[in-house]
């Protein structure tokens, strides 16, 4: 209860004075080598905070259960790094994989979106 009413005032108080969050990836896709059914596969996609207010994660929407996102849990402020773990579980997928994963977020640009791809024999 306690950390949400902070949330709720660090985001009221960046709507007040006009600052937004920018997430701001290295990178927004990747190809995981191929690989046999099976595994679970992860990948880091790291991040910044470009904006000016906290950044704050609320969900992901990708069109696979197989395919999940853990992402931070406390704001990200201006100016710092971080990830999001993407995990693909690979059992009874064959060929091409391709998902793309859309984040939520109170970033200006929302929702981001980021790719996996692997081949998978």
């Amino acid at each position: 209860m306690k950390l949400s009413l902070a949330l709720i005032l660090i985001l009221s108080s960046a709507f007040v004075f006009g600052q937004t969050a920018e997430l701001s990836f290295s990178e927004t896709q990747f190809q995981f080598p191929d690989t046999i059914a099976g595994p679970t596969l992860s990948h880091d996609f790291h991040f910044t905070n470009k904006g000016t207010a906290p950044l704050v994660f609320t969900d992901f929407k990708v069109e696979c259960t197989c395919t999940k996102v853990i992402f931070p849990k406390k704001p990200i402020l201006p100016g710092e790094k971080g990830k999001l773990t993407v995990t693909f579980d690979t059992k009874g997928k064959q060929y091409w994989q391709n998902r793309i994963i859309e984040i939520y977020s109170n970033s200006k640009r929302n929702p981001a979106k980021i790719r996996i791809k692997v081949y998978i024999n």
